[in-house]
């Protein structure tokens, strides 16, 4: 992927894409508040999404719960996207304010907004809370068991900056936030939460762990030298075999989520599909191409649609 390796030439961020419709259609002075939240890397906000819709879609498929519906309420999918565009910009603002020091000694980060003086730390404050008042805006559509539940994951996205500096398992702290939709969309339609949701969580967290070793492979050097910590660093040499199991173990609790809601064996060919794409990733991964790992990251929201695809094709399947 081509990026740009100059803000002072270009106003962008060294790992910025190039050609992307932020920097097409904004104007120029709002690009750092764009790249605060990472608007020209849309990624994050599809993994953020991903156990929003999964959960979404499983809930009408379960058993003695869902009569009448057997795909997931649109009104919600959109409530959710817009929910995951707004509340992954918020976290990416919230970590580039409590992480500007290191960002400004790792090359991949440094000429981000913040490090690079685009904007002042008061100017990200006031966008980080422009994005949260969205998100609250989306989260109050829903009933009130679901705006608890969603309130209930401010704890655990707060914390998640911090722990790069604590523990080895950043990316299981990122887990916790970025896997809560499994809790929100089975929350949103039933306005309750059981067993399944629980599983689906958890699946969530081991793929979260997996994904993201990927990507902190890119920084793992910079990383070492400014001592944050990480599962890449952690995993090292092993990292292809920490990726089994963590994808092993997401793919059974996904299973075990999809058995207790009682979906159909159709959802479980998604599954397969998913495992196939997975396998790959964990064949053909090099630790050390910053280039390939990136790729490999970002290709998880390959995952995203092949499950989900497989969820809403066992709801039609239920229609026939």
């Amino acid at each position: 992927m081509d990026s740009i390796q100059s803000h002072d030439a270009q106003g962008r961020v060294a790992d910025a894409p190039s050609g992307h419709w932020t920097y097409k259609l904004l104007p120029r002075s709002a690009w750092p508040f764009a790249q605060l939240a990472r608007w020209d890397r849309p990624i994050g906000w599809w993994l953020l999404l991903w156990p929003c819709w999964w959960s979404a879609a499983l809930a009408p498929l379960a058993i003695g719960m869902s009569e009448t519906a057997i795909l997931p309420n649109i009104w919600h999918l959109i409530l959710f996207l817009i929910g995951a565009v707004a509340m992954r910009g918020a976290g990416c603002t919230y970590n580039d304010l409590i992480d500007q020091k290191i960002d400004d000694q790792v090359a991949r980060t440094r000429s981000r907004p913040l490090p690079s003086g685009q904007v002042s730390r008061l100017q990200a404050k006031t966008f980080l809370v422009g994005q949260a008042l969205v998100g609250l805006l989306v989260l109050l559509q829903f009933n009130n068991y679901a705006i608890i539940v969603g309130f209930c994951s401010l704890g655990v996205v707060a914390i998640y900056p911090f722990m790069k500096r604590v523990t080895d398992w950043p990316q299981l702290f990122l887990g916790f936030a970025f896997s809560w939709g499994a809790f929100m969309g089975w929350a949103a339609y039933f306005g309750a939460l059981t067993i399944t949701p629980f599983l689906l969580y958890i699946g969530c967290i081991f793929w979260t762990i997996g994904y993201d070793t990927i990507y902190a492979h890119q920084d793992k050097e910079d990383d070492a030298l400014v001592g944050v910590r990480s599962t890449a660093r952690l995993f090292g040499e092993k990292t292809k075999f920490a990726l089994v199991i963590l994808y092993s173990l997401m793919l059974i609790f996904f299973a075990a989520a999809f058995y207790t809601a009682g979906a159909s064996w159709i959802a479980y060919i998604g599954l397969v599909a998913a495992a196939i794409h997975l396998a790959r990733q964990i064949i053909v991964i090099d630790i050390d191409n910053g280039d390939q790992c990136l790729a490999l990251f970002k290709s998880n929201t390959i995952v995203g649609w092949i499950i989900f695809a497989g969820l809403i094709a066992a709801g039609i399947s239920a229609a026939i």
